[in-house]
């Protein structure tokens, strides 16, 4: 059966299977369904539109972790450092009703003691890179480093007793391979040595080579001291969670010979903390992780699924007793992404935010099973920490709000109370684009979700340019959440189209799997599709219309200028335009299984979805804008279309950005340029002219 939605904003039930919902408990959303979202700041009588030179004020806040009382909330806010052209982050305290809000430290992942007595947070220390630090929360709020470690820690968890942290570190691999070369005449200078690789996953975007270390747990007192390793091998292990009692540390990893060469198969594990005996807990084929132990310390619920071979399915979530035993799944068809599952402080079941039609909101599963959702509407909510009185400390945004702190109490579930509002003095009198919903439907009788972004001043009588955006992923989920580039682009004339095609995630296992051997593929009939019922509405110049993507947005991208000429430009961003070279460069190996056959065993799939190959119908302006230390979708893939483009004689341009990894924005400078550059290029092809803006040399 086809996926099919009821209604516009409402959740239907997921294809193929029903949805357990014992209860609605109704929560004012920050934006209530309907056709149109206007919200704050999208009206006609704010001054002024959006534009880049207000980036540089945009302020972010998350992380935001509840006192054990319920009485503070500390969270990370995160600024732009324009001179040094990066984002830093600090640690901040508020009372919970929003009041007091002030400065604590530089850093960020601060979590309460679980007295409510300190928070330990991370920030640069001695001998460099992050350490752990903890701050007193009296009135002398003293800090000390506690750790001093040659790498950076993460994932920081408190002890019950609050008398330790566990935290997760990556430690030298302890095999090395060395040669006895020729003695060194006195004063040579001899090129280095190799860097050898023996590693099936050597190295990771945005980290660089990683086959020489291996991430492992380790416990230090809450007062300093040396630290404690608990794990050891050639494995990977996850962040870990304390049992109750203090006695054990729970986390996923798989430590089997081999195990970087298995895929989708990972097991729960227990260490004792006192002498560091390893049991393994889950014994499968298939991904199990996320274990979370329940209050009283008798059950452990996690994340599981049976070994397969779809390009996308759901994980369950399963409740197993604390040896491993009696193993049952708790969320019946529930058939959406799960996230930040969080017992609820009686044990009766855990909360979990689920992503689904473009929102995200707050559910509960039963430990005797059955999912009801806790809050609904337009908005993306996601959860930070549970105070010992069950209220929650949240993050919520929309399409005109950028993210903001909110406070929830599950048992009141008609307040919602706001705690910060971290960008209402920059976004106070600026027309924001209005946001309309759209569905449609697509080939094999697919009802498609997307969403188009308004010029400010929006008039349907007129013609307007548009721009057709692509997710990557290509598992993944345009959503109702506040994006500053798209309102950036509408403010400057342009509609702004985003999907969810088949592939996307939010809408049920099956639909997402609907690309499985086949992407990219029929999700561009929904692209198109899509584009079809804006045009159908009367305001879009057909003569100006463009595409863009990057990762998998890149992907289709470049599949759409081979497949159709009704764009005047595109630019196809960090792509993969050929597959045989692409799943051997990435950064990992396990891209060889989308496909159902290993490329030397029979290349005719991989050459048959690259784009790549559909070069010779390209006459579509086609820019490309990748990153130099790109490892996910190298540069030599745009490289290779580059060149290919010019062969064929198409106008086109390779953008290298600098100082990035995957992606073209993760500097503030960066994300400017990729506005600028994209706007630039489709003016090239009859777009809006781009205002004039500071050159790089500070001149206009």
């Amino acid at each position: 059966m086809p996926h099919r939605s009821p209604s516009p904003g409402r959740l239907p039930a997921p294809l193929r299977f029903v949805t357990l919902v014992l209860a609605v408990l109704a929560l004012p959303a920050l934006a209530q369904p309907g056709a149109a979202q206007t919200g704050p700041g999208a009206n006609g009588d704010a001054s002024r539109v959006l534009d880049l030179e207000m980036y540089w004020d945009l302020q972010s806040v998350s992380n935001p972790q509840i006192s054990p009382d319920g009485r503070h909330v500390v969270y990370t806010r995160g600024w732009i450092d324009r001179v040094n052209d990066r984002r830093p982050s600090e640690v901040w305290i508020m009372d919970a009703d929003g009041t007091r809000k002030r400065f604590l430290a530089e850093g960020s992942s601060p979590t309460w003691s679980p007295d409510g007595t300190r928070i330990a947070f991370l920030t640069s220390g001695e001998p460099g890179g992050n350490q752990i630090h903890i701050r007193w929360m009296d009135d002398e709020g003293a800090v000390s480093q506690v750790t001093r470690l040659e790498r950076s820690p993460s994932n920081l968890r408190w002890s019950p007793d609050g008398n330790h942290l566990a935290f997760n570190m990556e430690v030298e691999d302890s095999h090395s391979w060395t040669v006895s070369m020729p003695r060194r005449p006195e004063g040579a200078s001899w090129t280095p040595g190799p860097k050898i690789v023996e590693r099936a996953t050597y190295r990771r975007d945005r980290q660089g080579y990683v086959d020489d270390t291996w991430t492992h747990l380790f416990v230090v007192s809450a007062e300093g001291g040396a630290v404690r390793q608990l794990t050891d091998g050639d494995w990977n292990h996850s962040a870990a969670e304390w049992t109750p009692d203090g006695r054990e540390l729970l986390f996923s990893s798989l430590r089997v010979e081999e195990a970087e060469l298995e895929w989708r198969h990972s097991e729960i594990y227990s260490v004792t903390v006192a002498d560091r005996t390893i049991r393994q807990l889950t014994n499968r084929r298939g991904q199990d992780s996320n274990p979370v132990p329940s209050p009283d310390g008798r059950s452990i619920a996690y994340l599981g699924d049976d070994w397969h071979t779809d390009t996308y399915r759901n994980r369950k979530i399963h409740l197993m007793d604390r040896d491993g035993s009696n193993v049952r799944i708790i969320s019946g068809d529930f058939d959406r992404g799960v996230g930040s599952l969080t017992w609820a402080r009686d044990g009766s079941g855990l909360y979990f935010t689920a992503p689904s039609e473009g929102n995200q909101n707050l559910h509960f599963v039963s430990a005797s099973g059955g999912v009801r959702p806790v809050t609904e509407g337009v908005h993306q909510i996601s959860l930070g920490s549970m105070s010992d009185q069950g209220r929650m400390a949240v993050t919520a945004n929309s399409f005109h709000e950028p993210g903001d702190i909110h406070l929830l109490d599950p048992a009141r579930p008609g307040e919602l109370t706001r705690l910060t509002r971290i960008n209402q003095d920059l976004m106070a009198d600026v027309r924001l684009g209005e946001v309309e919903e759209l569905w449609y439907t697509s080939t094999d009788d697919l009802d498609i979700h997307g969403w188009v972004v308004k010029p400010p001043d929006f008039d349907p009588t007129r013609k307007y340019p548009m721009m057709l955006v692509i997710h990557g992923g290509p598992h993944a989920m345009y959503g109702v959440g506040f994006n500053y580039g798209w309102q950036e682009h509408a403010a400057n004339g342009y509609l702004v189209l985003y999907t969810n095609p088949r592939g996307s995630t939010g809408y049920g296992s099956a639909f997402a799997n609907e690309i499985n051997n086949a992407y990219p593929g029929k999700d561009y009939d929904d692209l198109m599709a899509g584009v079809d019922e804006l045009v159908g509405r009367g305001y879009v110049d057909e003569s100006r219309m463009y595409v863009y993507g990057c990762s998998g947005g890149g992907v289709l991208t470049a599949w759409v200028v081979g497949h159709t000429d009704r764009f005047a430009a595109a630019s196809a961003n960090c792509p993969v335009v050929n597959w045989l070279s692409f799943v051997g460069t990435t950064d990992g190996v396990t891209w060889y299984r989308n496909f159902e056959h290993l490329p030397w065993d029979d290349p005719s799939e991989h050459l048959r979805r690259s784009p790549l190959m559909y070069v010779g119908n390209v006459t579509t302006p086609t820019m490309l804008m990748t990153g130099e230390n790109d490892l996910r979708t190298p540069m030599a893939q745009t490289e290779e279309y580059y060149a290919a483009l010019r062969v064929q004689g198409i106008p086109t341009a390779m953008l290298r950005f600098q100082d990035e990894w995957h992606g073209t924005s993760s500097r503030p400078t960066n994300f400017i340029r990729s506005q600028l550059y994209l706007r630039s290029w489709f003016e090239r092809w009859g777009g809006p002219p781009t205002p004039v803006t500071q050159d790089e040399d500070g001149t206009r």
